[in-house]
């Protein structure tokens, strides 16, 4: 199915439904929820995908897994979607919350495939087998570290999504402590408790998510690097590729598929 609307397909009595959606740039989807889990899959393009709990940012030819009955928020940046929509009980292994996923070569071929097949497609034949070796293969894939955790404390909460908007590898923990009225100590072991995370590499996660859809944009790197206060290309290679596993060439946008 293509550019069809899920709340016509959703109550067909089969386990995935697999729609191909083209969005015009710059796309805000307003916070919204589905009965079924999802599979999104950015062809082309990249998205952000966003919640109560933090955003996920989903570079070409990855996607995100959105659990059922969550609301959330995408921001689409020259997309071209290819989404799953599954029946809760098809999918046991569904994370509770958002994840960012790889999606293998085999993977990205049955979805081609998948857009194509008919909404009420035979239980027995060569669809079905399609869509059974699908729901095989997106149980196999592999997280990416791409969620960037929101605190719930409201002060942190509102400085952590202005850093988001225009991060800056340097900023130093004195600011945010000043904007507080805390210590560092105070910030330090306020951030770790609300997110998880240490607040350098929250920093630091938070810039590499803003880069991904800059190289998606075909930016040079050595301009990415520089808008989020890197020294050089090199430092900023560095850090992309010890938190991601790859050089940031890797994420650039490909041919649409």
């Amino acid at each position: 199915m293509r550019n069809v609307p899920l709340d016509e397909v959703d109550a067909l009595p089969r386990a995935v439904l697999a729609i191909s959606t083209d969005y015009p740039p710059d796309h805000f989807l307003p916070p919204h929820r589905h009965r079924r889990a999802q599979f999104l899959y950015g062809a082309t393009g990249a998205m952000r995908v966003g919640t109560a709990d933090g955003t996920w940012t989903v570079p070409t030819r990855r996607a995100v897994l959105i659990p059922p009955e969550t609301d959330h928020s995408v921001v689409m940046m020259n997309v071209t979607t290819r989404s799953l929509y599954l029946e809760p009980s098809a999918v046991p292994w569904f994370p509770r919350r958002c994840q960012t996923v790889d999606v293998s070569p085999l993977l990205r071929e049955l979805l081609r495939e998948a857009v194509d097949v008919a909404p009420e497609y035979p239980r027995r034949g060569r669809d079905a087998t399609l869509i059974s070796l699908l729901l095989h293969e997106l149980s196999r894939c592999v997280p990416l570290p791409l969620e960037l955790p929101w605190p719930r404390h409201e002060g942190l909460r509102a400085l952590c999504q202005s850093f988001s908007d225009a991060p800056d590898v340097h900023d130093p923990p004195s600011r945010w402590a000043a904007e507080l009225h805390v210590s560092e100590r105070t910030l330090h072991r306020l951030f770790r408790a609300e997110t998880g995370l240490s607040f350098a590499r929250w920093r630091e996660r938070a810039c590499v998510l803003r880069a991904l859809p800059l190289l998606a944009a075909d930016l040079p790197v050595a301009e990415v690097a520089v808008t989020l206060g890197y020294e050089s290309p090199a430092a900023f290679t560095t850090m992309f590729s010890r938190l991601l596993g790859a050089p940031p060439r890797s994420y650039r946008d490909p041919a649409a598929e």
